[in-house]
């Protein structure tokens, strides 16, 4: 099998408030939008892949869904978050696998981890081996 592309969906709650959360707070870019009111979507740039968001409600995502998102600076991200007014669950800080982690949730309550990789990270290195 090939992957060609990925996106996450999301169901949120409240549309709007979301779209704003992901649009404002984050500054994510939207690559379209599309529909009227009761399947309207919006679908943003996220990194190497998308974020669908789309006004069909269903349940809060579950607890063990978490949404990982790699940062060029994740105290700059926390300074902005803050500014935005979004709640901190976790401040930035090194984790013992190296990672610079920094956790708040999205309107729904789904936890974003923000994440920077120190330039001394393996996560940096390219370890295939030469063919």
């Amino acid at each position: 099998m090939e992957i060609l592309s990925s996106r996450i969906m999301l169901h949120p709650r409240d549309f709007d408030r979301s779209v704003a959360f992901y649009r404002d707070a984050l500054g994510l870019h939207p690559m379209r939008e599309f529909g009227e009111r009761g399947s309207r979507g919006v679908v943003f740039f996220l990194g190497g892949g998308y974020l669908e968001i789309t006004d069909r409600q269903v349940e809060p995502p579950a607890p063990s869904t978490e949404l990982w998102l790699q940062v060029r600076d994740v105290h700059q991200a926390e300074r902005e978050l803050r500014a935005a007014g979004v709640p901190i669950t976790e401040s930035a800080v090194e984790k013992p696998w190296g990672l610079i982690e920094l956790r708040a949730p999205d309107p729904d309550g789904l936890m974003l981890i923000l994440v920077e990789v120190p330039a001394s990270h393996p996560l940096r290195r390219d370890n295939r081996k030469p063919v």
